[in-house]
């Protein structure tokens, strides 16, 4: 996997904790530096640790499971960016301005649940897992600072849209995986 598809897999593994910092930055009447860093350190957090744990998970059965692999990585992704692209267009979301530990860690959690996942087909497909993860916590602590302040400039309207785009990223990039091991891509 080479750096272009791991930051496009880092950057659609941050739509979901992006979508919810949008949420987080509509629901403070005023904005304050330490939204901005709470929401970056704990989704950039998390987004960093669940891939080195699936990376975990996945090495410890690689032998197992090796000539399935790309099928593997593929439903994965497609699953993960499927629900997200699915999510988008739910629109019963609750606006919570809490930026409390037990709130933000749980976030953190439901957010980085996908990461996990990647992090298991990353081990499929001899990541380096150190550097992937530590690009995808920087590009989404980056984002979720960011998407803090778009939440309070702009409100629901682009919400819905950066989810979307994360989970056809997901998509394309399984499909991408699934061609090349079956010879049907090239590159």
């Amino acid at each position: 996997m080479g750096f272009l598809e791991l930051f496009l897999v880092a950057v659609g593994l941050s739509m979901d904790a992006f979508a919810v910092s949008i949420c987080k930055g509509l629901s403070v009447r005023r904005l304050e530096v330490r939204h901005s860093l709470l929401a970056g350190l704990y989704f950039g957090g998390f987004q960093a640790l669940m891939p080195v744990l699936g990376w975990l998970l996945g090495y410890r059965f690689e032998g197992l499971i090796t000539n399935v692999d790309h099928w593997i990585a593929f439903i994965l992704l497609a699953f993960i960016g499927g629900g997200m692209i699915r999510e988008s267009f739910d629109r019963a979301e609750e606006l919570n301005d809490d930026f409390g530990v037990k709130t933000m860690l749980l976030l953190a959690v439901a957010t980085s649940i996908d990461a996990l996942a990647v992090g298991i087909t990353f081990a499929f497909l001899s990541v380096p897992i150190l550097p992937a993860a530590a690009l995808i916590g920087l590009i989404t602590c980056l984002l979720s600072a960011l998407g803090i302040h778009v939440g309070h400039a702009f409100g629901e309207r682009y919400k819905a849209g950066a989810e979307r785009a994360g989970g056809v990223i997901l998509i394309l990039i399984g499909l991408k995986i699934l061609l090349e091991h079956l010879g049907i891509l090239k590159l």
